[in-house]
């Protein structure tokens, strides 16, 4: 039995999108539906069972859970970054982080962790997820630090050669309609477009960067997924890695690929940037993804310009936008 936890949400639910395709349904999800419309990210999926997080985390912190567990996919956190609330952050993406990485290697079970490159903070140290440069690093957010903590734990105990934990850049794609602010900018910026005819962009902040021209390592989902599939498959592949195409693009080149898939005329103004974000705001990032190849990993990443037309054309445009 895989056990995914945020199992209805974006990652999640591509997850179990991609091993539906790939045959396998013999999946336990682990959310909080809320009152959301996640829920709807699951329709067209085949699942085993559906538990509640609280009743998960109790079954797990009893010993309770009822199948033999061979892989444990823990994507379910907090992934706002905005969120302010530090106790909840560290209980929900550190001290339970933990918990269910300890009941994976207990149980002898595939453990895949979700982390983040937002925990490069501001970039100056590079991105490089060679474990000597993990301690020297200083997220810029709380949300950056609670997953900074689980990869210091990780690597203090020894536990980066047990397990993959994966530093996930700017993924975007299918079934991420469900998180409000927290949604792509391909994804917010195809409702713009559709509802006033042009693309709002932050103006920079630096001296030495034109408008628009901030850069992000843009990863489709589905790459995403087809490498936790194949982590899956090899369990001798473990540490704390990135997952990005390796190559930054600007939020300008973004921009024009969701106008050219739109088939629409590039038309983008630029707008201050929120008070809130000043100060916190990553400018750079791009992926060192070196370890793919010292791994033998077969997978190329999907361009911007491929993957942004995939999305637009046969997901946002579409009557039924979910995988």
């Amino acid at each position: 039995m895989y056990i995914i936890t945020g199992g209805a949400g974006f990652m999640g639910s591509a997850m179990l999108w991609q091993l539906n395709r790939q045959g396998v349904d013999d999946v336990v999800l682990v959310d909080h539906l809320g009152r959301d419309d996640k829920w709807r990210n699951l329709v067209k999926l085949t699942y085993a069972d559906f538990i509640p997080l609280e009743r998960f985390r109790d079954l797990i912190r009893r010993d309770a859970l009822p199948w033999k567990v061979e892989a444990l996919i823990h994507l379910g956190a907090c992934s706002d970054t905005t969120e302010a609330d530090g106790d909840f952050l560290m209980e929900n993406n550190f001290q339970f982080s933990r918990d269910v990485c300890r009941y994976a290697l207990d149980k002898g079970a595939r453990l895949i962790h979700a982390s983040s490159a937002a925990t490069y903070g501001d970039g100056s140290l590079g991105f490089s997820d060679d474990p000597g440069l993990l301690p020297r690093l200083r997220p810029l957010n709380l949300y950056a630090y609670s997953k900074h903590l689980f990869d210091l734990w990780l690597l203090r105990e020894g536990l980066d050669r047990e397990v993959a934990s994966l530093k996930f850049f700017n993924v975007y794609g299918p079934n991420e309609y469900h998180k409000g602010e927290m949604r792509s900018v391909v994804c917010k910026a195809y409702k713009q477009i559709l509802k006033q005819g042009d693309l709002e962009l932050f103006r920079s902040t630096s001296p030495d960067l034109s408008d628009g021209e901030q850069k992000r390592d843009f990863v489709y989902v589905k790459d995403c997924t087809a490498l936790m599939a194949w982590l899956l498959e090899h369990g001798e592949v473990n540490g704390i890695h990135n997952v990005g195409t390796g190559q930054a693009r600007s939020f300008n080149d973004l921009g024009r690929a969701v106008f050219s898939a739109m088939q629409r005329s590039c038309r983008i103004t630029y707008v201050e940037m929120p008070r809130h974000l000043r100060g916190k705001y990553q400018n750079f990032t791009q992926a060192d993804m070196g370890w793919l190849a010292a791994a033998n990993c077969p997978l190329a990443m999907t361009s911007l310009e491929d993957g942004v037309t995939d999305f637009v054309q046969n997901y946002l445009a579409q009557p039924d936008p979910y995988l």
